[in-house]
């Protein structure tokens, strides 16, 4: 039975991926929420390439045919492309072991997070849009949100729960308070995007298809088709690289960036730009901690790297789960501390620290040579596009009965062996196919530490 001195059990701030998968799992396992959400819903929001990953975590809030049935793109795998468009690479998550259901899906996010947040309302949370989250208080006895309503037309008051997931995003109240941001110096990145029309795509299961294309800067575009028409597209540039843009207006730089990447250039050819062009920078940081007595951090509220592999609304619909169930289960045992919630705030650190030797690795000269191999060899120069399938079940083939690899010697030996080459771009991408999310410690970390360690073994 509730504490008849709070308002609800749970109180959910923020209605992204991660706050309306919280919501949904705990009113649909019969736990009292308020979920605040600032804005008015849809809005626009940037990260629209969902891992195979998140499909379990939707048919565990009951949402999987929702998404299923609103007609999104489908995504099958990625495509890795040289910035001169010769080489190309595919993965196709079909081939990825041990994923149940390897197809996904790209999404407007604006409609996609409105889908999930009317399901959390559907299935029993109190969704209030138009409300800020502007302090919470936590104490021994319950947590208190002080609400503000967005449009100013209604004095702040107190809603009293009796724990608190923070799912507010990058500008978290709790991590704010708490002073719990831990920014990436090495990850000064800097996004600029757009969506298109007219914007060429495969036939077939490619169609759905990321596009990745590196850039000599060691920067990157993707190529999202979000809908029938829309495609997004956006350059991601290290801080080095950005330098050589400053002073120049967002859409002269996302044009110019464009012009220098032949690749896109090609498949911009004749496109339409349909939206103004929005950017993001600062957006790499960590947190000094994950949970604590009666509150939990999920999604961007506790850590977000880069765009790279898609991981964004992935992390964000699985930690939301996650924390729900952490919630519940301290509810059930009438313990909110943060010993209760050890063991959510490791998997949430730990699935930081993997991820983040993958993105460092990403932005490394080496590790770009391996992701989209060496363009001109076995091939004369000017001769046709090489283009190759990334073979999963060879680069899985190799395993002990625990999954992990018989001789992590010989994968790192295979770095430096061009017979391997393709095993070893899988297995630097492979957090694109959900993997290392699930193996946070496994053997594809461990091949890309070299390149976060600056290539030392």
């Amino acid at each position: 039975m509730r504490d008849s001195a709070v308002d609800c059990d749970v109180i959910v701030i923020g209605g992204g991926p991660a706050g309306s998968t919280a919501a949904a799992w705990l009113a649909r396992a019969g736990r009292s929420v308020i979920l605040f959400e600032r804005d008015m819903f849809p809005r626009f929001h940037i990260g629209e390439s969902l891992l195979a990953s998140v499909n379990d975590a939707l048919a565990a809030i009951g949402a999987a045919d929702i998404v299923r049935a609103a007609g999104f793109p489908q995504k099958w795998g990625a495509t890795f492309m040289s910035a001169d468009g010769i080489v190309e690479r595919f993965a196709d998550f079909a081939e990825a072991p041990g994923v149940p259901m390897p197809q996904t899906w790209q999404v407007p996010r604006a409609t996609f997070d409105q889908l999930l947040l009317r399901h959390a309302a559907a299935s029993g949370a109190d969704v209030r849009q138009g409300c800020r989250v502007i302090d919470i208080v936590v104490e021994a006895s319950g947590v208190t949100a002080t609400i503000q309503a967005t449009n100013g037309t209604s004095a702040a008051h107190a809603v009293r729960g009796q724990a608190v997931i923070d799912a507010s995003g990058r500008g978290s109240v709790l991590s704010r308070k708490l002073r719990l941001r831990i920014d990436e110096p090495r990850l000064a990145n800097l996004a600029v995007f757009s969506h298109y029309s007219n914007v060429p795509r495969r036939e077939g299961r490619r169609a759905g298809d990321i596009r990745i294309v590196s850039r000599p800067d060691l920067g990157w575009f993707w190529l999202i088709p979000i809908s029938a028409e829309l495609m997004s597209v956006g350059v991601v540039l290290p801080r080095t690289a950005a330098r050589g843009f400053q002073g120049v207006d967002h859409g002269a730089l996302l044009e110019r960036a464009i012009g220098e990447t032949p690749a896109v250039a090609a498949l911009l050819a004749n496109a339409r730009r349909e939206w103004p062009v929005r950017i993001e920078k600062d957006f790499s940081f960590g947190s000094r901690a994950y949970a604590g007595d009666r509150w939990l951090l999920a999604g961007d509220a506790g850590s977000f790297l880069d765009p790279v592999f898609s991981t964004g609304v992935a992390i964000a619909v699985e930690s939301g789960l996650e924390a729900a169930q952490a919630a519940a289960e301290g509810l059930a045992a009438g313990d909110l501390s943060a010993r209760t919630f050890r063991r959510y705030a490791r998997r949430q650190y730990q699935r930081y620290r993997s991820f983040r030797r993958f993105v460092l690795g990403f932005y490394t000269p080496e590790f770009r040579r391996q992701m989209v191999g060496l363009v001109h060899a076995g091939r004369p120069r000017g001769g046709p596009t090489r283009s190759s399938r990334i073979s999963l079940s060879e680069s899985y083939a190799d395993r002990g009965g625990d999954g992990q690899p018989r001789d992590i010697a010989a994968l790192r030996e295979a770095l430096h062996t061009r017979r391997h080459q393709s095993q070893v771009q899988y297995q630097c991408v492979s957090p694109m196919l959900g993997a290392t999310l699930q193996q946070p410690e496994g053997h594809l970390t461990r091949v890309c530490e070299r390149f976060a360690n600056g290539g030392r073994r």
